[in-house]
């Protein structure tokens, strides 16, 4: 008996992948490319964009960094869920102060939860709102609070103060000056720069940083306050500009309503990626202009006097 082995010819060749078929691989991969950075954005780390002067000297309106979401845990804040209408109003609208993505409802405690430290600089979430606000933590869990003339207390102490000192912000349309009275002034070689007057913090745990102080603020007075368990007391480095724990949640005001749950925390400021002076237009070859010289790479955590 014997075995045609003969195969035909349309046996012999391989099957052409279809068009459909392509499409949809094409699809997959888009797919698993977008959840991967979801999921780094939930879970790692994301950009952040400055849209205010609340962090001031630190921080200036146009610099872009780098927040990490896993040093403190994972809370209901956390995942990134991508929002099409707000991403249409950032880039289109350019309203960068809205957040990008869907909120999830409150869920009680933190996965692998850690405290913050005093003295970081995190990401944090008004409660009932959408969009991210960046501020320094400054109260924990247990510490009686109290701003009286200005000065920063803490269980009691003065937070202690340095001497008052200058830094001269260059001018640009990001840092136009126009909120401080008196400060813009002409360099010698005509450009012109913000002179604010600072004064550095030293936390009890021994983190420093530069405060701008521009005299008597609606904020210069508030408390004594028991900050609550798992709650976490937050003040922009601009105090006389910064809408914080200090101040109501309801306009006008738009502050953070006191001392915040530590699930409304998203995440620490790392550092400075790159910083735009804001004349950057729809034409590319304008946006390496706009740089701002000297910002990227630069650190966002406090100097430790302790080390």
């Amino acid at each position: 008996m014997t075995v045609d082995t003969t195969l035909r010819a349309d046996q012999s060749r391989p099957a052409r992948p279809t068009a459909k078929s392509g499409l949809w691989e094409e699809v997959k991969g888009i797919f698993w490319l977008i959840m991967a950075v979801l999921g780094f954005h939930s879970f790692i780390a994301k950009p952040f964009y400055i849209p205010s002067e609340s962090m001031l000297p630190v921080l200036m309106k146009g610099d872009r960094l780098v927040v990490t979401k896993y040093p403190y845990g994972w809370s209901f804040i956390s995942p990134t869920l991508p929002n099409p209408a707000a991403i249409f109003r950032g880039l289109v609208l350019h309203q960068p102060e809205e957040s990008w993505g869907v909120q999830l409802p409150f869920t009680s405690g933190r996965l692998f939860g850690r405290m913050p430290e005093r003295g970081d600089i995190v990401i944090v979430t008004p409660p009932g709102r959408n969009t991210d606000y960046i501020k320094r933590l400054i109260g924990l869990p247990g510490d009686r609070l109290q701003v009286r003339g200005g000065v920063l207390y803490l269980n009691d102490q003065a937070v202690k103060r340095g001497p008052l000192h200058y830094k001269d912000v260059p001018v640009d349309a990001n840092a136009t000056c126009d909120d401080y009275p008196g400060a813009l002034i002409e360099g010698p070689n005509g450009q012109m720069t913000c002179h604010l007057p600072l004064i550095t913090e030293t936390l009890p745990n021994g983190r420093r940083y530069d405060t701008v102080e521009l005299g008597y603020s609606q904020g210069d007075n508030y408390g004594p306050i028991t900050i609550p368990a798992n709650h976490v007391f937050l003040m922009g480095d601009n105090r006389d500009r910064s809408s914080d724990s200090r101040f109501s949640l309801a306009p006008p005001e738009l502050g953070l309503g006191g001392a915040v749950p530590w699930e409304y925390v998203g995440g620490r400021a790392e550092f400075i990626t790159f910083s735009l002076d804001g004349n950057a237009t729809w034409n590319p070859l304008s946006w390496w202009a706009s740089l701002r010289g000297g910002r990227a790479g630069g650190s966002l955590h406090p100097k430790d006097t302790t080390r």
